[in-house]
C-alpha cells in the first residue's frame, strides 16, 4: 500500500474486505509500506486482485514471518493487526439520493464494499443495532434543511426536499422536522454509547453535535419549522451533551450559510495550490486505533471544501484526538474520539477529489483517482470496526 508499488489502493480495501467475508483473516500491517495488507495466498484472492487492478506481491512463509518479527521489534514503529470479520455498513441517507451524492457511499461503490441505507425510520425502529458501522450523509440535523434558505428557497429540489422531510416528521408523529432529527440524533448517540462506530463529514458533523446542545431548545427561525426561536437560546446551549465541540456560537442569521464558530470556511485564507493538511503520527504497538484511521502512503493530503470545511482548534474539547490538521491555518480537519463503548470520527469537507464541490457539480469518477489519500482515509475507518480486541492490560 505504499506509493511506489499499489496501482489502485480504495479497491485494494474492497479485496481485504472481500476477504473477511469468506471468513478468512488478515493482518493490516501498520506503518509497514503504507499500512499493506497481509492477506492468504489463495489463488481465487490472487484472481480478485487482478480482476479489481489491485497490485499485490507473493511471499512465502519465510518471509512473511520474517517481515511479522522486524513489526515485532520494540523499536520500529510498527504493528500487525488482525482483521477478524467484515463489519455491517449502514450508510444514514435520505430515500433517493445516489451513490454519488456522498463521498462514502461513492468509495463504497468504486471499492466494492457492500453498504446499507438506513434513514429515520430505520434509526427511530432502532434498527441501528443490526449494524456496527454507521456513516453519516450530508444531513442537516438541525431541522434547517443545511441553511440553504437564501440562495435555493425558490429552487424545485428545495421545496422538494422540505415537503419530503415536514412529510416524513408528520408521518414519524412529529409536529416539527427539528424535533424528528433530535430523536435521531439521540438514537444515533445511544448506538455510539453501547459500542458502534459512527463516521460522519461535512455537516453531519457539526449539525449532529448542535442538535444534541440544543436538546429542548428551538434555535431555528421561522422559515424552517413556523414559529420563532427561543429568546437567548445560546445561552441554553449545554456542551456537556455533544460528542467533540464545545464553546461555539450558534449562526443566527436563517440567510447565512453557516452553522456556527465551529466551521472555518470563512475564516481561511489558504489558496487551492497550498491546501494541504497533515496526518499526525502515532505509536503503533500503543497507539494502534488512530494509527488504523491515518493509515496512508504520504501524511500530506490535499485539502477540499465543504458546508463544513474543518473545524475550529480551541473548539475542540480536549478528550478528542485531531488526527489531521493544517498548522499555517489552525484548523483541524480530520477528529476521532470514544464515546461511551463506541467511537466516533469527524472528518470536513465534502468531497476528497472535488475542491468546491457546489450543487450541481458532476460527479466525481473514482476511476481517476484510485490512489487518492483523501479517500483513503474514509476507508480505513470502514475497516476499523474489522480489528480484533486486544484485552485491557490490568
Amino acid at each position: 500500500m505504499d506509493a511506489e508499488t499499489q496501482e489502485n489502493h480504495l479497491k485494494a480495501y474492497g479485496v481485504t474486505f472481500w476477504t473477511l467475508e469468506r471468513n478468512l483473516k488478515v493482518k493490516w500491517l501498520l506503518n509497514y509500506r503504507g499500512g499493506s495488507f497481509l492477506v492468504p495466498n489463495a489463488e481465487i484472492l490472487r484472481r480478485e486482485c487482478q480482476i479489481r487492478g489491485v497490485s499485490f506481491e507473493v511471499l512465502s512463509d519465510g518471509q512473511a514471518e520474517q517481515i511479522l518479527n522486524e513489526i515485532a521489534s520494540p523499536s520500529v514503529n510498527q504493528e500487525a493487526v488482525v482483521l477478524e470479520k467484515a463489519p455491517k455498513i449502514a450508510v444514514y441517507t435520505p430515500y433517493g439520493k445516489q451513490p454519488w451524492d456522498d463521498a462514502v457511499t461513492m468509495v463504497l461503490t468504486y471499492a466494492e464494499i457492500p453498504y446499507e441505507t438506513i434513514y429515520d425510520e430505520e434509526v427511530l425502529k432502532d434498527e441501528l443495532l443490526l449494524y456496527d458501522w454507521l456513516h453519516l450523509h450530508h444531513e442537516d440535523f438541525t431541522g434547517q434543511y443545511g441553511k440553504f434558505y437564501r440562495s435555493y428557497r425558490t429552487a424545485a429540489w428545495y421545496i422538494e426536499e422540505k415537503r419530503n422531510a415536514e412529510e416524513l416528521a408528520k408521518k414519524l408523529g412529529y409536529n416539527k422536522v427539528s424535533e424528528a432529527k433530535l430523536d435521531v440524533a439521540l438514537k444515533i448517540r445511544n448506538y455510539v454509547a453501547g459500542g458502534g462506530f459512527m463516521f460522519a463529514m461535512c455537516s453531519a458533523t457539526d449539525s449532529f453535535d448542535i442538535a444534541l446542545s440544543a436538546e429542548g431548545v428551538d434555535i431555528c427561525e421561522p422559515m424552517f419549522d413556523g414559529d420563532g426561536s427561543d429568546a437567548g437560546y445560546q445561552n441554553k446551549i449545554d456542551y456537556k451533551n455533544t460528542f467533540a465541540f464545545k464553546d461555539f456560537i450558534l449562526e443566527r442569521n436563517p440567510n447565512t450559510y453557516e452553522f456556527s464558530s465551529i466551521d472555518m470556511t470563512r475564516k481561511r485564507r489558504i489558496p487551492k495550490e497550498t491546501d494541504y493538511f497533515s496526518l499526525m503520527e502515532y505509536s503503533a504497538k500503543w497507539d494502534p486505533i488512530p494509527t488504523m484511521l491515518t493509515q496512508n502512503h504520504t501524511a500530506l493530503v490535499k485539502g477540499f471544501m465543504g458546508q463544513t470545511t474543518s473545524f475550529t482548534r480551541e473548539q475542540i474539547k480536549s478528550n478528542v484526538l485531531v488526527m489531521g490538521e493544517n498548522k499555517t491555518n489552525g484548523e483541524a480537519k480530520y477528529i476521532h474520539g470514544i464515546k461511551g463503548k463506541g467511537f466516533f470520527t469527524f472528518y470536513g469537507g465534502h468531497d476528497p477529489e472535488d475542491y468546491t464541490h457546489k450543487v450541481g457539480d458532476p460527479r466525481t469518477e473514482l476511476d481517476l483517482h484510485p490512489t487518492s489519500p483523501g479517500y483513503r482515509l474514509i476507508l480505513n475507518n470502514v475497516l476499523f470496526p474489522a480489528a480484533k480486541k486486544k484485552k485491557q492490560k490490568t
